[in-house]
């Protein structure tokens, strides 16, 4: 039954789970820790373009696999067990990463590539169910929702995290390394234990119950359907794209910030403290930007957070001292939950809900190409250049035109969009 209060909980404490990777893991201690301690050596141009490939190489395997997992799952009704799968295996590669010893980068990408595949994967399944648990009154809230739990939960085992790293000793631990390497494994943990209520509580809509093979032949099939649809389905295709282009820049500012902060000679302490600034603030700023979002017009918001982002680039690009980085989380926090959560549920308005799992699985998709972009430009412009700044001036030029092609796509025609193209079926 949507909007079931037990079934939406459980389905936004799965944010609650997963972000604790997203912060502790890709936002702060792996950058961090693959600069300083898995390439220890290396200077940190270096250590930058290997960690841009890195999250280049785990996003075109995600990117390859994710519309046809999703066709897999709405044919053979399989979303939530595959949900459960990939999100094991992020959660096992990463609790890994707790016996990867020092200078073994090679093995500590596997391990960070494997866990990002099995985050982004088990994203696509969540993603999905949220027509399931939401009807349109409500899929702005929930959508919202989630990611404010997450940035709680998310922020909650960070600052344990940070205040083991900060103070070993009172946790029982001899040093800092062993608190972040502990720090990997809780995350793990966490990551399974809070999985479980969605899998218990959250009931699955649609999909034929057939055999795992058949799902497969099929979805396979479905991916070419996809792309058909997407011809009929103009401003559909026209957000993905859009979409596509400026979530690169969001999704490379969120992964490389720290290690941008640590080139610029930053703190390890200032850099976990503007990480939990973020956390904290963004748990609020998504909230209320859905309430903005509803007042203003959903792209509307959309369109605003691209413009802060612009700014936050440009703002990166002058960034001097640890007091500007403090702002600039500021920032990012007041616009990060917004621009994710409201591309989310404006997307469910532009699919035909039958097939959520699939034209999800192309989101997903498009989103994870861009990332492929995102984090090689950055790598590659600071090797050529020697500068990082310069990398993060580059992601301007995304945003921009991701915004230009947002503001084409036309939402007051999508109902009749849709209806033809069920009709054509």
């Amino acid at each position: 039954m949507k909007d079931s209060r037990k079934e939406i909980f459980a389905w936004a404490l799965y944010d609650w789970a997963n972000s604790a990777f997203a912060t502790t893991v890709m936002a702060a201690f792996f950058p961090i820790f693959f600069s300083q301690y898995w390439s220890y050596g290396s200077d940190s141009a270096t250590s930058t373009f290997f960690l841009g490939l890195g999250n280049s190489i785990e996003s075109l395997i995600v990117a390859i696999c994710a519309p046809v997992l999703g066709a897999i799952a709405d044919r053979g009704s399989y979303r939530k067990k595959l949900l459960i799968l990939f999100a094991f295996l992020g959660a096992v590669m990463t609790g890994a990463l707790f016996w990867v010893s020092m200078g073994l980068w090679p093995v500590a990408m596997i391990f960070y590539i494997a866990a990002n595949v099995g985050f982004a994967g088990a994203n696509t399944f969540y993603d999905s169910l949220l027509p399931s648990v939401a009807s349109e009154k409500k899929v702005d809230f929930v959508s919202s929702l989630g990611y404010g739990l997450g940035y709680i939960g998310g922020g909650l085992l960070f600052l344990i995290n940070v205040l083991m790293y900060l103070f070993p000793s009172a946790f029982g631990l001899p040093d800092e390394i062993t608190a972040v390497k502990v720090s990997f494994l809780m995350v793990g943990i966490w990551w399974i234990v809070f999985t479980i209520p969605l899998f218990i509580f959250v009931k699955e809509e649609g999909g034929e119950k057939l055999s795992l093979g058949k799902a497969v032949k099929d979805g396979f099939g479905a991916v070419r359907k996809t792309l058909t649809s997407l011809k009929k389905l103009k401003n559909t295709a026209l957000f993905l794209v859009a979409y596509w282009c400026y979530i690169d820049g969001v999704d490379t500012i969120i992964r490389m910030a720290t290690d941008y902060g640590t080139a610029l000679g930053f703190t390890t302490s200032s850099l976990i403290v503007a990480l939990l600034i973020t956390q904290f603030v963004a748990f609020p700023a998504a909230l209320l930007y859905n309430i903005f979002g509803h007042r203003v017009g959903i792209k509307n918001a959309l369109l605003v957070a691209i413009g802060g982002y612009t700014v936050i680039a440009c703002f990166g690009f002058f960034m001097s001292n640890e007091t500007q980085f403090y702002i600039l989380a500021v920032c990012i926090g007041l616009f990060q939950g917004g621009i994710q959560a409201l591309s989310r549920s404006y997307y469910t308005r532009l699919i035909p809900q039958e097939e959520a799992s699939q034209f999800y699985g192309f989101f997903n998709m498009l989103g994870k190409f861009a990332a492929i972009i995102g984090p090689l430009l950055l790598g590659i412009v600071t090797l050529i250049t020697g500068e990082q700044r310069y990398g993060i001036l580059s992601l301007i030029i995304l945003f921009a035109v991701g915004g230009l092609l947002l503001y084409k796509v036309d939402d007051r025609n999508v109902d009749k969009e849709l209806d033809a193209f069920r009709s054509a079926e």
